[in-house]
């Protein structure tokens, strides 16, 4: 698939965070063997994949169309991913997002973290996804296989979760 692609890199001290908005096909295995291989000397890493899910409560997905203000969501991006690097010891973390049209079953973002030990790696993850999920500007519209489309907003859930990271430090 052609489209845009927009890759930025953060450094903080001996540990760096990339960022990509893609209009791609998110490839996670592929996606974890780059990481990999940058995130050398690390004991553990971590990674997340979501994907477009194929059925609402009421009825089965046709597509999810995600749009995004790149450099707004881009910067948004930057400072969690600069937050994380602050309180974690991370070697690296990547956030690969994919914007446009996608299709069930398709990934839509790929998370990951590195860093010596595994706790500080899930958390790292945790909370970046947290801040993806309630605070990154993305519009998202499901359209139904009726031919109806709806927002999606964060659940109340997905608050309570991202809530957590401003009253704890890694």
């Amino acid at each position: 698939m052609s489209g845009i692609s927009r890759e930025s890199q953060i450094s903080g001290g001996t540990s760096s965070a990339t960022i990509e908005l893609t209009e791609n096909t998110i490839d996670p295995a592929a996606c974890l063997d780059e990481f990999t291989l940058r995130a050398g000397g690390a004991g553990a890493v971590v990674s997340f994949a979501g994907l477009v899910r194929p059925q609402t409560p009421s009825s089965a997905v046709s597509k999810l169309h995600l749009q995004a203000y790149s450099p707004m969501t881009e910067r948004g991006i930057e400072t969690a991913c600069a937050d994380a690097l602050e309180r974690w010891p991370l070697t690296a973390a990547t956030v690969v997002h994919r914007i446009g049209n996608m299709q069930p079953g398709e990934t839509i973002v790929f998370v990951a973290t590195a860093t010596a030990h595994r706790r500080a790696a899930f958390e790292a993850a945790d909370f970046l996804m947290d801040y993806l999920k309630t605070e990154a500007v993305f519009w998202k519209k499901e359209t139904l296989e009726t031919g109806e489309e709806v927002w999606i907003e964060p659940r109340g859930e997905d608050y309570t979760d991202r809530q957590r990271w401003k009253t704890t430090k890694g």
